[in-house]
């Protein structure tokens, strides 16, 4: 069977570091370890060498014609958002869509996702900062700013800069499994995952008042006694506020439901232990919060795609490879 063709779209004035996304996750042989390989192609919008915004030259051997075979299409970031992307690029992506090509636009390779019409009525995800200016050009376009990334089946975007990485690894999940993601984010040591709908980082500047500090101080309390019970109610009242201030201060602040919040950390923590210790199931199951196995397995399934046995595994393998590999 051949390998999954990924083209990612280069121009000039690009920045190598959005460039560098898709190269990473999809552009290095790992056969030999394993994982997943990728026929990986880098394909030029211009004809000639690509002059990036870091000052750097980039020799790309392939042109647009390229996207013809490619199985999956991402465009790894955009310039003068408030210009149409060149024709030619709007037919190459519309082309690879009808074939049944996945389309990605990572961080502002959003806009020129948008401009191809693929995301009419649809959700889609960039940079926080230029959420507002995507809406106002695409009004037809349902913007989320808080999430990380948007996977409507055919077409996936994402938010910036890291969020790219997190989006790239949910496609190789989607594509060729939980366990392959996983042994690929442990060898390019990124988060094994992050869920799409997880807030980006966002600065919100919070006045210091005495209520601002009892929100925070409440937040850090249920980090530090994750094994205990929270309700919504009594957070809510730790933190000095009605529980209907605190749902919209939370989901301001954070870009999430407290519940979903609070089953993130469970989760974070319960990696945490499995990672770094032999504790059965059941005990992690109690301290993480779970109050049971049963309920650890399928919140692992949930978020992780995976299962809690499993993650062990395979963290502990990656593990002893990294210590075999490691320099003597």
């Amino acid at each position: 069977m051949a390998d999954p063709i990924v083209a990612a779209i280069a121009f000039d004035g690009i920045s190598p570091f959005h460039l560098s996304v898709p190269c990473l996750v999809f552009g290095e042989d790992r056969a030999a370890l394993g994982l997943p390989r990728f026929d990986f192609r880098v394909c030029a919008i211009e004809n000639g060498p690509i002059r990036t915004d870091a000052g750097l030259t980039i020799s790309v051997p392939h042109g647009l014609s390229a996207l013809d075979g490619a199985d999956i299409v991402i465009v790894p970031s955009w310039k003068n958002l408030e210009v149409p992307p060149p024709a030619a690029l709007i037919e190459a992506l519309r082309r690879a869509h009808r074939r049944g090509a996945l389309i990605v636009g990572l961080c502002l390779g959003t806009f020129a996702v948008a401009a191809t019409g693929l995301l009419s009525g649809r959700r889609a995800a960039t940079h926080w900062a230029y959420t507002d200016q995507l809406q106002a050009l695409y009004p037809d376009i349902l913007v989320e700013p808080e999430v990380l990334y948007i996977d409507n089946g055919d077409v996936v975007t994402s938010a910036g800069v890291a969020a790219g990485l997190d989006c790239c690894l949910h496609i190789v999940r989607a594509r060729c499994g939980a366990e392959a993601a996983l042994r690929l984010a442990r060898q390019i040591v990124l988060s094994p995952h992050r869920q799409g709908g997880q807030a980006q980082f966002i600065e919100r500047p919070i006045a210091r008042t005495d209520n601002a500090d009892r929100f925070t101080q409440a937040l850090d309390a249920v980090r530090k006694t994750l094994g205990e019970t929270h309700s919504l109610d009594s957070v809510a009242d730790a933190a000095g506020l009605t529980r209907r201030t605190f749902t919209r201060r939370f989901q301001k602040s954070i870009g999430t439901s407290f519940g979903d919040w609070l089953t993130d950390q469970r989760v974070a923590l319960a990696q945490r232990l499995l990672e770094a210790t032999e504790k059965s199931m059941d005990t992690i199951a109690f301290e993480a919060g779970f109050g049971s196995a049963t309920s650890l397995r399928q919140h692992f399934a949930a978020r992780l795609r995976t299962t809690p046995a499993q993650y062990r595994r395979e963290f502990s393998k990656n593990a002893q490879d990294r210590v075999a590999h490691a320099p003597r």
